[in-house]
């Protein structure tokens, strides 16, 4: 396929994991809570090593070891926490009932958000194709986590599960939307520079929202085994590095 293709495919994709929180519909009681530590250690992991194996690295490849690059990675990380600050939000997986913030305010924190990342991925995919699946894979782990929360947060304050899922639908099409949008101006911008600022997105969303996840009060035996999943998924994104080098 060509770029633009593998922009619109990634930008399809990653709308319609808004749809994951279906899933929550079909699973026995309690187990949403099981699965969602895992599956932020997980996203967690592999969003640290996908901006520091994979678009760091490719951002000074094609840019080079020049301050502005960092500038870049830390617009992106600065963005992502003003988005949180005049918003009010933040990605928390926590148990429904601990969530307090309006449905509305989250579909539009959410929406941005997906903007965002729908112009950084897309700006990796023009760079490099294999570096724009890899970040694409990268931020979806992070997505489904995200849209189970999102989900039940709606439903819990009565929201009908049809609406529920749709408006969870349209907030996602954004990323499709960043997408195109970075596509479209990218014969006159240089959009190399999207990449360090996915970097600061990715490690500001790792950092921020999902590790402090992980330190609630848990047993010695959940906390090894989380800890286990973050390492894992880390070191899975550094010998993918070593495979494309």
């Amino acid at each position: 396929m060509d770029t633009f293709a593998w922009i619109v495919l990634g930008g399809l994709a990653m709308s319609f994991i808004a749809l994951s929180g279906a899933i929550t519909l079909v699973l026995p009681p309690g187990w949403l809570d099981r699965l969602i530590n895992p599956l932020v250690a997980v996203a967690a992991g592999s969003l640290f090593g996908g901006a520091l194996f994979h678009l760091l690295p490719e951002a000074i490849d094609h840019l080079g070891n020049e301050l502005p690059v960092f500038g870049s990675f830390a617009a992106g990380f600065v963005a992502f926490f003003l988005l949180e600050q005049f918003l009010h939000w933040h990605h928390s997986h926590r148990t429904i009932q601990e969530h307090e913030p309006l449905g509305y305010l989250i579909l539009l924190a959410d929406g941005l958000h997906n903007l965002l990342g729908g112009i950084a991925v897309a700006g990796t995919f023009l760079i490099d194709e294999r570096v724009g699946i890899v970040t694409w894979f990268v931020a979806a782990a992070h997505e489904v986590p995200q849209e189970l929360g999102d989900f039940g947060i709606l439903v819990s304050r009565g929201w009908r599960k049809q609406q529920a899922l749709l408006f969870n639908l349209l907030s996602g099409l954004t990323f499709l939307v960043g997408a195109l949008i970075t596509y479209a101006v990218s014969g006159a911008l240089d959009v190399d520079w999207l990449v360090p600022f996915a970097a600061g997105n990715f490690l500001y969303i790792a950092s921020s929202d999902l590790l402090p996840e992980l330190r609630q009060p848990l047993g010695l035996r959940e906390k090894l085994s989380l800890t286990g999943l973050f390492a894992v998924a880390l070191v899975a994104l550094y010998l993918l590095a070593t495979i494309e080098l």
